[in-house]
């Protein structure tokens, strides 16, 4: 477990990264995934807090780490303990591509469940959504054609 020492600079560098790149802050996607799992699976519940204390927190307090990459990796993890499926990353033209990490700031990152009826869950948006994004972003997420 990590210590109140190593959470304090792994909260310093997160907010200080988000604050020098503008990108978002993905924790309350990331919030809504783990009542998800704690609601409907205690087992994936389990393994999404492991991860959080035994992976993210550690290497987002890492000098030499990405603390947006990390924290988007883990929402990958949690997206994927949610539905099994695919994760993409959506250029700001639309055009989507496998999730590939280090992915470019400026990309909609989406898991795609296998199952056609349930819905894309948002792992990242980027600092402002072009209108190709946007129009994704409706479809998949929201469920809504415009």
């Amino acid at each position: 477990m990590a210590t109140r020492e190593i959470r304090d600079r792994a909260d310093r560098r997160f907010e200080e990264a988000l604050k020098r790149t503008g990108a978002r802050d993905p924790r309350d996607f990331y919030r809504k995934r783990l009542k998800e799992l704690r609601e409907q699976d205690a087992e994936a519940f389990k393994r999404a807090l492991g991860y959080f204390e035994e992976r993210l927190i550690p290497a987002v307090a890492r000098e030499d780490s990405d603390p947006v990459a990390e924290w988007l990796e883990y929402g990958r993890y949690l997206a994927g303990l949610v539905a099994r499926g695919t994760t993409m990353q959506v250029d700001p033209t639309g055009v989507a591509l496998a999730y590939a990490p280090p992915v470019p700031r400026d990309h909609l990152v989406l898991h795609l469940p296998d199952a056609a009826s349930a819905k894309a869950l948002v792992v990242g948006i980027p600092p402002e959504l072009s209108p190709a994004q946007r129009a994704t972003y409706d479809l998949l997420v929201s469920g809504s054609q415009g």
